[in-house]
């Protein structure tokens, strides 16, 4: 259910084009392979400083959708792991609003996040989970 409702709202907002200048915030957005990727990492970290932070781009398993036709980039679809203090007394809609706050220019742009699945986790939800996976 998240990946359609991630999908619809990506889908409902107004594209403009993507450029490289619009990553200026990227470290050296030029030279990397990975600028959208850069970008979700750099913002995240900032705000956010998460315990865990994993990027996972599943763009290539999306290539082939209609609404992906015609498009260059290989950075649309992201899967997102993070636990954060700053989670904390906060329910899951309002962690995922937190994160599409801070990405929503990327996701704004033309070539930019098509599809964001997150999963967000304070410390201790993330270390009961990992109790639980060894029992």
């Amino acid at each position: 259910m998240l990946s359609r409702t991630v999908l619809g709202l990506a889908r409902a907002i107004p594209r403009r084009p993507f450029s490289a200048a619009a990553m200026a915030s990227s470290p050296s957005p030029s030279s990397s392979q990975t600028p959208v990727e850069d970008v979700i990492r750099e913002k995240i970290t900032a705000v956010l400083k998460p315990s865990t932070l994993e990027i996972h781009n599943d763009s290539h398993l999306h290539a082939h959708h209609k609404a992906m036709e015609g498009s260059t980039s290989r950075e649309t679809h992201f899967r997102l792991i993070i636990t954060s203090d700053e989670f904390r007394s906060k329910r899951q809609p309002a962690r995922h609003r937190l994160v599409y706050g801070l990405l929503k220019e990327e996701m704004d742009q033309e070539g930019g996040i098509h599809a964001l699945q997150l999963r967000t986790l304070t410390p201790e939800e993330e270390e009961k989970q990992r109790n639980e996976a060894k029992e």
